[in-house]
């Protein structure tokens, strides 16, 4: 029934093949893999009081740490920036070169090549692959076997250097490797598990599904192209009419294209790019280094299958072949500059204590047994240095006004480096000072100083006498 509105996908087996971008693919492969498992293994010292991994995402402490940069809960704001440059680098370089970002180093892709290169080391190249589907053998049981086994154990490291960047990556591989199982949280093996498991499925068997299918990324990429963009392209006005070649042939009134199909079987999703640009299309080149391979074999020049600009195939004289000073160069770039600029002078200018101060709601205020009236404050300061800091807490006006902290004192208030404090704050109008407000309520400023350097922050409050039914 289903087959009615659905067509089954056919597996793919890519073909190995040889060539420059290949090669780029390999160096850039181990590039992105070298960033992505071993970034977390780096050191980055911040002082005593904080941890010395350079990029960690600490979720039980509510932080965020990329080398110099430290985020706190509060200050998610920065993330935000941090996707937003991400997204227009990433549209910028879409508008310029196509979608190289999938082709060389998105995560999927990444990790597909190295499950692609396990299979073929496994079980032969393509032909041998089809073949060996084709059986039911010993042969194949072991072959397949050996594949899946090497498929998990990539999954398995996959998931323990991701979940290396949510905690101390040199003790959780401390304890892996001394068989100290019982130091790491079930959390923690959880994550492993469910990272690991989903490396296993979508670079083992979702693999071009993913690009097509669960990527979003492919549905509105046609939107940042234009007739300038650099994409994968089949030189129709040279390649046409096609029709397969024999040895001694000359080219003489058809076309260069000898329909082999090459660039289809190195194709990692599956596309024959002969047919124009494809949404499936991840730039990734394989298929121009098959076709150059070809074209050297039977004698014509290379570049049949290329990178090049709609604009420059159409009218390859009027055209050049492409363009990276455009107008949307300076777009992009001046929008690029303007997001990192105000988020690194948000971050070198950002205080490095924070204050706030907020009501006891029940009861808003309490009339005294002498007849003072007094209102319970939650005092918060925020220290995001990473040493102890010493605050002296005063009441700035009316300075007749008496000002007490629960359990502390005023003038020796101690902020351990990189943490928070709530102080239940007291402050109470005295008796022969409450006839002399007419106010039901009144501004009241207190002065947070720091002990060392002298420095004031200074913090308002409502302070309530009467309420007369207003709240």
């Amino acid at each position: 029934m289903l087959e009615k509105y659905f067509v089954a996908r056919k597996r793919l087996y890519p073909q190995n093949v040889k060539g420059k971008f290949r090669n780029l693919k390999w160096k850039l492969n181990f590039l992105f893999l070298s960033i992505y498992c071993f970034s977390p293994i780096i050191k980055f010292d911040r002082g005593f009081s904080a941890p010395n991994q350079a990029i960690l995402i600490d979720i039980p402490n509510s932080k965020a740490y990329f080398f110099f940069i430290e985020i706190w809960a509060q200050e998610v704001f920065y993330l935000a920036g941090i996707l937003i440059l991400c997204a227009v680098t990433l549209f910028f370089i879409t508008s310029l070169f196509g979608r190289v970002w999938c082709g060389y180093a998105c995560f999927q892709t990444v990790w597909t090549d190295i499950f692609i290169l396990l299979e073929r080391f496994f079980q032969g190249d393509r032909n041998d692959r089809i073949l060996l589907d084709r059986k039911n053998n010993f042969n194949k049981f072991y072959k397949k076997l050996l594949t899946h086994l090497s498929w998990l154990l990539v999954s398995f490291l996959t998931g323990l250097f991701f979940v290396s960047y949510f905690n101390d990556a040199r003790e959780l591989f401390y304890n892996l490797i001394n068989l100290k199982f019982v130091n790491i949280s079930s959390n923690v093996y959880g994550w492993i598990l469910g990272i690991a498991g989903m490396t296993y499925i979508m670079a083992g068997f979702a693999r071009e599904h993913v690009c097509t299918y669960m990527c979003p990324y492919a549905r509105f990429q046609s939107a940042m192209f234009d007739d300038n963009t650099l994409i994968i392209s089949y030189d129709k006005k040279r390649g046409e009419p096609r029709q397969k070649w024999h040895q001694g042939e000359n080219f003489e009134g058809r076309g260069h294209c000898i329909d082999c199909k090459q660039c289809v079987v190195v194709c990692p999703v599956g596309i024959d790019i002969r047919n124009g640009l494809q949404m499936e299309c991840i730039a990734c080149g394989l298929c121009i280094d098959a076709c150059d391979n070809v074209m050297k074999k039977v004698g014509l020049p290379i570049g049949l299958i290329r990178y090049d600009t709609m604009a420059h195939l159409s009218e390859p004289v009027s055209h050049k072949k492409f363009k990276f000073l455009q107008p949307r160069t300076f777009y992009y770039s001046f929008i690029i500059i303007l997001v990192s600029s105000l988020m690194v002078s948000s971050l070198i200018f950002r205080p490095k204590v924070e204050t706030s101060i907020y009501q006891e709601r029940n009861p808003l205020y309490i009339i005294m047994s002498d007849g003072g009236v007094r209102n319970v404050y939650n005092l918060k300061i925020i220290n995001k240095t990473h040493q102890h800091k010493s605050f002296h807490i005063s009441m700035a006006r009316p300075d007749f006004i008496e000002l007490k902290v629960s359990n502390h004192d005023e003038k020796n208030i101690i902020v351990p480096a990189e943490s928070i404090i709530e102080l239940r704050t007291l402050i109470t109008i005295p008796a022969n000072a409450v006839r002399s407000f007419s106010e039901d309520q009144i501004l009241i400023q207190i002065n947070i100083t720091d002990n060392e350097t002298k420095k004031v922050e200074k913090i308002s409050a409502i302070f309530i006498k009467n309420d007369n039914n207003n709240f």
